[in-house]
């Protein structure tokens, strides 16, 4: 998988650019679906990350972009990765995207491209 660009809102990979949050899944990309955390914005002042979107569980290692710090994760996330014994790193989205470029192996992730 080739990261060619990132920069606020936007992101390039392997020749297609995304204007929403990405999910990697085994080698595939999907738009993130966050509509489930919805419920918790409130909470959180931002649609955080939770248990209750479909979350790429089948790897070794999950890698959550932040943006640039702002996306939470629920500890409901973090239980659930610790309880599946999956590496859970949480970066801000260009430090993340350095990490993919690095150690993509067994690795899925979800990236928020804002804030």
């Amino acid at each position: 998988m080739r990261f060619e660009r990132f920069s606020f809102g936007s992101i390039r990979i392997d020749g297609v650019t995304y204007d929403h949050d990405v999910v990697i899944d085994r080698g595939k990309i999907h738009k993130r679906k966050k509509k489930p955390s919805k419920k918790f914005r409130n909470t959180f002042g931002h649609t955080p990350l939770s248990a209750a979107e479909k979350i790429p569980w089948k790897c070794q290692r999950l890698v959550v972009g932040t943006g640039t710090g702002a996306l939470p994760v629920m500890d409901e996330v973090k239980l659930e990765a610790k309880r599946r014994r999956i590496e859970l790193l949480i970066l801000p989205t260009s430090r993340a995207i350095e990490v993919l470029k690095r150690e993509s192996a067994d690795t899925n992730a979800i990236l928020h491209l804002t804030c």
